[in-house]
């Protein structure tokens, strides 16, 4: 009986390194914390640290007040959240529910002739970007994208929307393919204050979900997760000041 042992042992590598590659994100998020950030200090810590990791991948131009913010970041359906790792904000990122009636977002700005075409017809999306980590812990925690990015998942099971859209600079495109198997809408295009050009990517929310999180389980969040990261808070209702991953629950149902 013949056996194909070069694709066995190519079937065993791969599994060998998803599982070290979830063991070891699954690890960092044990350590991690999410903040929603809507004014304060908190939001000022955001912006300096996009300053900080775009200047260094000149991506942005020098800036005096070394700090990047526009309008998308006060506008009704933004979402500003900064990712603490052992009580140190070490990246962020921007998520806009994106709907005919909210339509403000990164995508809808950049591609707004590929994505207005797409409201009309009823679609909605949630919207990442202004993804950006601190340099330095970059380095020591190789695996913080996967910890940052993991929100813009909950995000469209939370809103429930069809498709995930993201602006992102061209460099970083292979990310998105290889882990988001996304399709690239568009050409590459100018972005207001960047200096790099960037593209428009996006991902079915759906399709293949259950094996997705099986390759990747650390994704997986619980509803409770889910409300206190993107829920509409009552008035009065004080906001959670950090919320954990909930993987660990969900591992354990």
């Amino acid at each position: 009986m013949y056996v194909d042992t070069g694709s066995a042992c190519a079937t065993e590598d791969v599994a060998r390194r998803m599982g070290t590659l979830n063991g070891n994100v699954l690890a960092l998020l044990d350590r991690s914390e999410y903040r929603r950030c809507e004014n304060g200090d908190d939001l000022q810590d955001i912006f300096r640290l996009r300053y900080k990791a775009y200047r260094l991948n000149e991506v942005v131009p020098d800036s005096r007040d070394h700090i990047i913010c526009d309008e998308l970041d006060t506008v009704p359906n933004a979402h500003n959240f900064g990712v603490y790792v052992d009580d140190v904000l070490v990246s962020t990122l921007r998520i806009h529910h994106v709907t005919l009636e909210t339509p403000w977002s990164a995508s809808t700005k950049a591609f707004g002739d590929i994505v207005c075409p797409m409201l009309e017809q009823g679609h909605t999306f949630v919207c990442m970007s202004r993804f950006a980590s601190d340099p330095e812990w970059s380095r020591a925690l190789p695996h913080l994208p996967y910890v940052t990015l993991r929100l813009a998942g909950i995000a469209c099971l939370y809103f429930n929307v069809p498709y995930g859209l993201s602006t992102v600079r061209e460099d970083h495109a292979g990310f998105y393919r290889r882990i988001y198997n996304s399709e690239r809408l568009g050409e590459p295009r100018p972005y207001p204050g960047f200096i790099k050009k960037v593209v428009l990517f996006r991902t079915d929310a759906h399709t293949r979900q259950e094996a997705f999180y099986a390759r990747f389980p650390f994704f997986r969040s619980t509803p409770a997760e889910q409300r206190l990261l993107f829920g509409v808070r009552r008035r009065g209702e004080p906001a959670p000041l950090t919320i954990r991953p909930t993987i660990g629950l969900v591992q354990a149902a």
